[in-house]
C-alpha cells in the first residue's frame, strides 16, 4: 500500500492541494435564511432570466464559475479540468452550464454528495501532478429537482415534515497545487493566500437501508454518513475530537437525529462539534422548509459561503466536510426499488 493510502477508503496527501478561491450563487429563499449575507450573490429571480428551470440552474453554474475565476486571479487557460455535477438526468445543468466555459469536463454524479466526490477527484488530480489548477462545482435548483423527482410545482402537493427543500444554489472552488510548487504556479495570492488545504479524503461506499420513502431523504442518507465517518476514524486512527467540526451535507433534522444516535451507540459523541448544511441554510422557525435544505447546491454553497471563510479566519483548524447523497432515481423508485445513500468525506485544514 502506498504511503498516501490509509486504511480501506482514505488518503492523506503528501502535498495537500489548496483551495485558491470559492464562489457561491444562491436563490432568494436561501438569501433570506440565516446564512444569506455569507453568499457572494443572491439572485432574486428564480429563473435567472432564462426560459426554463433547467436553463436557470445552468446559469447558476456559469455565474459561480466566472466569479471564482475572477476571485482567483487566474486566467481561463490556467484551469485544466472542470469537475462538475448536478441532480438532473444526463447532468444537463452541468453540461449546458459548463459549455461556454470551454474547460475540459468531468461530469460527476453522486446525488447530493457530488461536491465531496468532485473535490476528492479534483484533489487527487492536482496532487498527482496531472493539473496545476482545477475547478470544482455542484448545483441544484428547487424547481428543476421537484419537476424531475417528485411532482410538477403546478400539482400543488403537500409535503410531509420529513421532506427537505432543495436549495437553489451553486458552489464553486478552484483547487491548486500547494507548498512551493503552488507558489511557482501562482497559487499564493497577495491577499493572504488560499482559503484552506485539502489534507485528505475518505471515499464513501453505497449503503442501502431499504428506505423507500422519497420524501424522507435524511433517513436514506444517515447510515451512509455514519459508515463514512466510522471509516474515516478507523483509517486514520482518530476519533471525533481530531476535528473542530464535522459537517454533513443535507441530512436535515431527521437524518441528524439518526446519525448522532447511531454514532453515540458506536461510542462517538460528536454532538458538540456537529453541523449540517441543510439545517443551517434555512430558518426552521420562519421558513417553511420542514426538515431543512437539500440538493447538490446545499453543501456546495454553504462550503463556499460559510465553511471556508471560517477556516480561513482560524475559527476552525480542521474540518471533516461530508456531503451526503440519496441515490434516488425515478426509474428505480417507480420499479419498487429502495433509495441507497452515499457520503464522501473531505478533510479541510487551515493554512
Amino acid at each position: 500500500m502506498g504511503e498516501k493510502q490509509k486504511g480501506r477508503a482514505s488518503i492523506l496527501f503528501k502535498e495537500p492541494p489548496v483551495i485558491t478561491a470559492a464562489a457561491s450563487v444562491v436563490g432568494k429563499k436561501e438569501g433570506e435564511g440565516p446564512l444569506g449575507t455569507c453568499f457572494d450573490q443572491v439572485e432574486m429571480d428564480s429563473m435567472l432570466g432564462k426560459k426554463t428551470w433547467e436553463e436557470a440552474e445552468s446559469e447558476l453554474q456559469t455565474r459561480a464559475a466566472r466569479m471564482a475565476l475572477k476571485k482567483s486571479g487566474l486566467k481561463k487557460e490556467d484551469i485544466r479540468y472542470y469537475f462538475g455535477g448536478d441532480l438532473l438526468a444526463q447532468l444537463i445543468a452541468t453540461s449546458f452550464g459548463a459549455m461556454n466555459l470551454e474547460f475540459p469536463l468531468f461530469g460527476i454524479y453522486g446525488a447530493c454528495s457530488t461536491m465531496g466526490e468532485a473535490m476528492g477527484l479534483g484533489a487527487m488530480t492536482v496532487e498527482g501532478g496531472f493539473a496545476d489548477h482545477v475547478m470544482v462545482a455542484a448545483s441544484s435548483h428547487f424547481a428543476s429537482a421537484e419537476k424531475q423527482f417528485r411532482f410538477p410545482l403546478e400539482y400543488g402537493n403537500q409535503r410531509p415534515y420529513s421532506a427537505t427543500w432543495t436549495v437553489t444554489g451553486c458552489g464553486n472552488v478552484i483547487l491548486s497545487k500547494g507548498s512551493a510548487a503552488g507558489k511557482e504556479a501562482g497559487t499564493w495570492k497577495k491577499d493572504g493566500g488560499p482559503l484552506a488545504k485539502i489534507a485528505g479524503i475518505t471515499t464513501g461506499k453505497i449503503v442501502d437501508m431499504n428506505q423507500k420513502d422519497s420524501m424522507n431523504m435524511g433517513a436514506a442518507m444517515a447510515m451512509a454518513a455514519l459508515d463514512t465517518i466510522l471509516a474515516n476514524f478507523r483509517d486514520l486512527g482518530v476519533d471525533g475530537t481530531w476535528y473542530d467540526k464535522i459537517i454533513t451535507g443535507d441530512l436535515g433534522q431527521v437524518g441528524k437525529r439518526l446519525l448522532l444516535d447511531y454514532l453515540l451507540a458506536a461510542g462517538h459523541d460528536i454532538r458538540e462539534r456537529y453541523m449540517d448544511c441543510g439545517i443551517e441554510i434555512f430558518d426552521e422557525e420562519t421558513q417553511d422548509t420542514h426538515a431543512g435544505g437539500s440538493g447538490c447546491g446545499c453543501s456546495a454553497s454553504v462550503l463556499c459561503g460559510y465553511v471556508l471563510p471560517n477556516i480561513k479566519a482560524g475559527k476552525w483548524k480542521r474540518v471533516l466536510f461530508l456531503p451526503t447523497g440519496a441515490l434516488l432515481s425515478t426509474v428505480s423508485f417507480n420499479e419498487g426499488r429502495s433509495i441507497p445513500g452515499i457520503a464522501h468525506g473531505v478533510i479541510l485544514e487551515g493554512i
